[in-house]
């Protein structure tokens, strides 16, 4: 296929065209050059051929608005070059750049069966920022920070999820407890829902405390059998009522190139443990193998999810 330029007007026009508009509106088929008609052709096979292909786009933060002190570890509000504030996640936390990871494959994952995720964004850090922050504990925090770290959009005007009054749709809430199943996510419960009400829409936030198996490498193969019993204390459980047809859903998008492809963009600079045995692409098959395990073994998951409604 050759190389093409579409122009804006163009793009905007296309964007707008589906393969079914060809087919119940011929006549405005018929009005169009077939220069242009070709271009439209070629300009759903581009669509096609990246569609779903994850893009992650790298920002520089420009201001350090306020800490957002609900979370354990400090995440901040930031603006960035592009204009758009984030919520950035720090590698300089105490959970490390492990939680990052885990923030980035769980936050993919959802977005890949689904669900509502803001965009994540890589985040260069500078040391400036730590040079005029008064506060000591977040002057630290952005010295050990500086470098590359994760955002997420912030979604001006969401709500926080009450497990009391907030209700999510049967699908949508069986398909987040499979999935925090799957990546053993201990910290989406009543206490911490970390889901948001944006726009009437459910989204998905903070999966850093995901692959809890990642904190120990020595023995992380021990965790492959494993269920998730924590699964118990899950904010969505009583309003996950089809987990079966949730994780038929799941196994469909799933797929091993899917968890390859996520587990593959995951920088190399945050695979590199000083403490650590195991190399950077080792660490990305670990990733890798525990997914495609528990995957393999979801019957059983959902099962001890039925159980435990």
């Amino acid at each position: 296929m050759k190389e093409i330029t579409i122009e804006r007007d163009h793009y905007e026009m296309f964007s707008n065209i589906c393969i079914e508009d060809f087919k119940s509106n011929l006549s405005f088929t018929l009005l169009l050059t077939i220069s242009d008609f070709c271009l439209i052709i070629e300009y759903i096979c581009i669509t096609i051929e990246f569609m779903g292909k994850i893009e992650i786009r790298t920002v520089n933060v420009i201001q350090y608005l306020q800490a957002l002190r609900e979370g354990g570890s400090l995440p901040g509000l930031v603006k960035a070059d592009d204009g758009f504030l984030y919520v950035i996640k720090f590698r300089g936390s105490g959970q490390g750049k492990k939680s990052l990871i885990s923030e980035l494959i769980g936050g993919e994952l959802a977005r890949a069966i689904g669900l509502n995720v803001p965009e994540l964004v890589f985040m260069n850090l500078v040391d400036t920022f730590s040079q005029t922050e008064p506060d000591e504990e977040i002057q630290d925090l952005l010295k050990f920070s500086v470098g590359l770290n994760l955002g997420l959009h912030y979604l001006s005007g969401s709500i926080t999820f009450d497990p009391l009054v907030s209700k999510a749709p049967p699908m949508i809430a069986s398909k987040v407890v499979v999935l925090d199943s799957l990546m053993s996510n201990i910290d989406r419960t009543a206490k911490n829902a970390n889901l948001l009400f944006w726009h009437n829409e459910l989204w998905v936030i903070d999966n850093g405390a995901s692959f809890y198996f990642h904190h120990q490498w020595e023995t992380w193969e021990n965790h492959l059998p494993r269920t998730f019993p924590f699964i118990k204390d899950h904010v969505l459980l009583r309003q996950a009522t089809v987990l079966k047809e949730a994780s038929e859903e799941i196994k469909k998008h799933l797929t091993e190139e899917k968890i390859s492809e996520i587990v593959s963009i995951i920088p190399e600079e945050w695979l590199e443990y000083e403490s650590e045995v195991m190399t950077p692409n080792e660490i990305r098959a670990a990733y890798s193998q525990f997914l495609q395990a528990k995957i393999a073994m979801l019957d059983i998951l959902v099962k001890e999810a039925e159980d435990a409604r």
